[in-house]
């Protein structure tokens, strides 16, 4: 009997989407580069289930019934483009492979050209849930070679995470590399909101404190606005004990780690001019955070507040997330709708929130306000301008705004909370000091402005000095 699906590279990620395939009635040939891998997985967690190996590739391929569906789960990079190449030959024409990993977007969208220049149906999608929900239901992103949708669509499907009424959090997202690029934003969000939950932190740890105390604050939070995944796994994190008795938190070394996502969100939103600040700066708190021998050395010669707090209202710290939570996902869609333009994707925003809503690392009730809010206006142009969303910041603000004071105050750096007011100070303000930016860059460059008495599109150059001439540099890009 023909296997459903064959997949190749048995990682953690690997190993838990096979045995969740397995689980949902599908049988599948598995193969990796290190046979050793494969048969101690055979022999363990997969023994007994609808999964058997392969020793080669070929083999694998041999195994498929048509047309034939191969997922990659490799590491993101050239080892994909090498295991496609051996795939290649095998294949007929309109095969499909899928690659489930962490590619970048751009690859994705030059691997379904070439792919589908040679006949063959290419799917790059984000899987978002790390092992527990590769195991047991992931959020799942594809995009890529549409008419290849409705051969995978049952097994995607079928294996992802699901809302409680049985919606999957899968579903088909956009052309090319529409599917890595939503699972690069999803990421980018993450990176944001694990340095708010992070900011929260370390205000409680100044104000003094008990970890105890900060793990049901956390699970107190877990019940409200706040409910997610990350809220409820910093809990447990609070409150884990070594096997001394003593915090495991407290022993972890303050340097960060990534693995570039959140980067890659950065320079997206830098290409296509969307201030998608609140990733930005959380990525630079990793970056800072990972200076360590450097800060260890600052810390005693450079000046500032003791980084204490007297009195910290919970409450307040809490608006911070919240509104800061809002921004950043704001800021999110702004990128995702500028790329739709850019990469000439018709992406569902609503439904792309509605994916996230289980199985994935971001997953939080407050995604079923996102998906509510372009179910009430689908070509909203701005979360922030969604009357929900409007309601909850003017209602949190004032708490959002104490907590930068006292931090500022004391020392702390809050750099997710204040990137966040800072642009959302900014996006409220109908007039800002641009207009002195495009004066400098006129006086010394001749660079042109628009005037506001004259059309949008009607560009000028000032003779600031009386020595100048009338040539220009060009029309600027705004």
């Amino acid at each position: 009997m023909p296997s459903d699906i064959g997949l190749i590279g048995l990682a953690v990620m690997g190993q838990n989407l096979v045995l969740n395939m397995a689980d949902h009635g599908l049988a599948v040939t598995v193969y990796n580069r290190t046979t050793e891998t494969m048969t101690e997985f055979l022999d363990g967690p997969a023994s007994n289930k609808t999964v058997v190996g392969a020793e080669s590739i070929d083999e694998l391929v041999a195994s498929l019934a048509e047309p034939r569906r191969v997922m990659l789960m490799v590491k993101a990079g050239p080892a994909v483009d090498v295991v496609i190449e051996s795939l290649v030959p095998l294949l007929d024409e309109g095969d499909i492979i899928i690659d489930g990993g962490n590619s970048e977007f751009t690859d994705t969208i030059r691997r379904t050209r070439d792919l589908e220049d040679r006949g063959f149906r290419f799917i790059g999608t984000g899987v978002s849930g790390g092992e527990e929900g590769a195991r047991n239901g992931p959020s799942i992103m594809p995009g890529g070679t549409e008419s290849a949708w409705p051969f995978v669509k049952d097994i995607l499907q079928s294996i992802a995470a699901k809302v409680s009424d049985g919606t999957p959090c899968c579903d088909w997202v956009g052309a090319d590399g529409a599917g890595h690029y939503v699972k690069m934003i999803h990421n980018g969000i993450e990176y944001g909101d694990m340095q708010v939950i992070a900011e929260a932190y370390a205000l409680m740890k100044a104000s003094g404190m008990e970890l105890n105390e900060m793990s049901e604050t956390f699970e107190s939070w877990g019940e409200g606005v706040l409910d997610s995944f990350l809220i409820d796994i910093t809990a447990d994190i609070l409150a884990f004990r070594d096997e001394d008795g003593t915090v495991v938190l407290e022993k972890i070394l303050d340097a960060a780690g990534q693995k570039g996502t959140g980067k890659w969100t950065a320079i997206s939103s830098l290409e296509l001019g969307q201030p998608v600040t609140l990733v930005a700066e959380a990525v630079y708190a990793r970056i800072v955070s990972a200076l360590k021998d450097q800060r260890i050395e600052a810390a005693p010669v450079l000046g500032g507040p003791d980084q204490q707090i007297e009195s910290l209202s919970l409450d307040d710290v809490a608006s911070a997330m919240y509104c800061s939570k809002i921004v950043s996902y704001a800021q999110g869609f702004l990128l995702m709708r500028a790329a739709a333009t850019e990469y000439d994707w018709d992406l569902d925003y609503g439904r792309i929130a509605s994916l996230w809503r289980e199985g994935c690392i971001i997953r939080a009730a407050f995604l079923d306000d996102i998906t509510a809010a372009f179910g009430r206006e689908p070509n909203l142009t701005s979360l922030l301008l969604d009357d929900f969303f409007r309601s909850a910041i003017e209602e949190h603000q004032a708490g959002w705004r104490r907590v930068i004071q006292t931090a500022v105050a004391a020392g702390i750096p809050v750099p997710a909370y204040s990137s966040a007011l800072a642009f959302y100070d900014a996006y409220r303000s109908e007039r800002l000091p641009a207009n002195m930016i495009q004066a400098q860059r006129d006086y010394f460059g001749a660079h042109t402005y628009e005037r506001v008495d004259r059309e949008r599109g009607e560009y000028f150059h000032t003779n600031w000095t009386g020595t100048g001439g009338s040539t220009t540099a060009g029309s600027y890009d705004a």
